[in-house]
Parts: structure tokens; C-alpha cells; sequence
């Protein structure tokens, strides 16, 4: 966790990567939404995977 907190001050400030992560957010949402669409169990499961990783990321520079 702390390793992914260094990786997005060296990538770019917390005030920089916000607003990237949310349009990384809505279009995750908007696959999983596709997903569902399509009934598809694994592409739902990727998504929600990821939906996770960007939600755990999003609480930490938030936090900063």
C-alpha cells in the first residue's frame, strides 16, 4: 500500500492524478456496465477488480 502511495507522488502530484483517476473510474464503471450487459462473469470480475485498485488509490491521495 505505502509502495503505491510513492508511485503516485513520482508519477505526479496527488492534485495532477485526482482528476485522472476519476475519468480512469468512469470508464472502468463504464466497462463493468458493459459487462453486465453482456452477462459476461469474467470481464464483470476484471472490472470489479479494478474498480477496487482505483477506489484504494483514490482514498489514499485523497487523504494526502
Amino acid at each position: 500500500m505505502m509502495e503505491e502511495v510513492l508511485k503516485a507522488f513520482k508519477c505526479q502530484g496527488p492534485e495532477e492524478r485526482i482528476p485522472v483517476l476519476r475519468l480512469e473510474l468512469d470508464y472502468e464503471l463504464a466497462l463493468l456496465h458493459e459487462a453486465m450487459k453482456e452477462n459476461c462473469s469474467q470481464k464483470m470480475q476484471e472490472s470489479k477488480k479494478r474498480l477496487v485498485e482505483l477506489r484504494r488509490e483514490m482514498i489514499m491521495l485523497e487523504a494526502l
